[in-house]
């Protein structure tokens, strides 16, 4: 358990804004790793070329606009929809490239491109339309069993309230037939490992741009942030599920993640190292905290039960050393 204060005298909000200008100075050049619904690149990237250039960034951006979305999934959503054709119209009056009925765009259409018009036959506004959309009705349909991908790609055919009565995907044959083509179809639109794979300070700052979105997240003792977890971590499941969220996998526990990189010296920290604290700080297996540097003196870290996920100082007597995961 971590119970070291923050600095006397400085106030939470001005501690928050400089940790956020902090944050933002550090990986200012890396804000291309952000979709845009904030999640890092490295959690879906397409395949290269199976998107229709014209498209591509905007699919790699909004399709990582939640956990149930992915760009693999909306390109295959959208080729489904539509073939890419933004002037597609359905038997349905269903429009555009990513099939909007008119009353539907009313009211989940939005002006995406900022040019003052939500226009359902422009792929600028429809694309990020459609993945906001998805997001909706993933959140809309939390509470119902089933995988979140599938009831969420079946609300947007059949409408989210079939989707709650059957308490999953309802058995509808044209339903259940564009669910299994689309989540075959992703497979193809998916990077590899190989094309997932990104250079080291990008990993490193997708890493805490993950953590940064935790920050106010209550403490649980064994979090992992699953769903049965409320969405809540401990230490050690912070830092490990922000970078597995780049691709890097880590030991479950403190003790062990000491051991998943090299280790850099106090004045050699660079932000996505792994701080640690210890209570015999000749013994790494006294290990009993870790945190995820941001730079400045600063981690972002799980403190302890009772406390939320925040910003805290790594310079304190129990100070024990670094880990670099990127390993650069």
């Amino acid at each position: 358990m971590r119970r070291v204060a923050l600095v006397a005298g400085l106030g939470f909000l001005a501690l928050c804004g400089f940790m956020a200008l902090l944050v933002v100075g550090v990986y200012g050049a890396a804000a291309g790793l952000l979709g845009g619904g904030g999640r890092t690149a490295a959690e879906g990237r397409l395949a290269p070329n199976t998107v229709p250039p014209e498209y591509e960034r905007l699919v790699q951006d909004w399709g990582n606009s939640c956990q149930a979305l992915s760009p693999a999934v909306l390109a295959a959503q959208l080729h489904q929809e539509s073939g890419w054709r933004p002037d597609a119209v359905s038997a349905a009056d269903a429009r555009g490239i990513a099939q909007f009925i008119p009353s539907t765009w009313a009211v989940h259409g939005f002006d995406a491109n900022g040019d003052g018009v939500a226009d359902i036959w422009d792929p600028a506004d429809a694309i990020p339309s459609a993945a906001r959309y998805d997001c909706t009705l993933a959140e809309q349909l939390r509470d119902v069993p089933g995988d979140p991908t599938d009831n969420m790609l079946a609300a947007y055919n059949a409408g989210p309230y079939r989707v709650i009565q059957a308490g999953g995907v309802p058995d509808i044959a044209e339903t259940r037939n564009y669910v299994r083509i689309i989540r075959e179809a992703a497979r193809s639109f998916a990077a590899t490992p190989a094309e997932q794979r990104l250079p080291p300070l990008q990993q490193a700052a997708g890493a805490i741009a993950f953590a940064q979105g935790k920050l106010g997240t209550e403490y649980l003792w064994g979090g992992d942030g699953t769903p049965e977890d409320g969405g809540r971590f401990d230490c050690s499941g912070l830092t490990r599920a922000s970078y597995a969220s780049v691709g890097i996998t880590l030991p479950r526990v403190a003790n062990d993640q000491w051991n998943a990189g090299p280790h850099p010296a106090r004045d050699q920290l660079m932000p996505g190292d792994l701080v640690f604290f210890a209570y015999d700080l000749q013994d790494p297996r006294s290990i009993h905290h870790v945190g995820l540097y941001i730079g400045g003196g600063y981690m972002i870290d799980a403190p302890y039960t009772g406390a939320k996920i925040r910003f805290d100082p790594i310079d304190s007597p129990d100070y024990f050393g670094a880990t670099r995961p990127t390993g650069g």
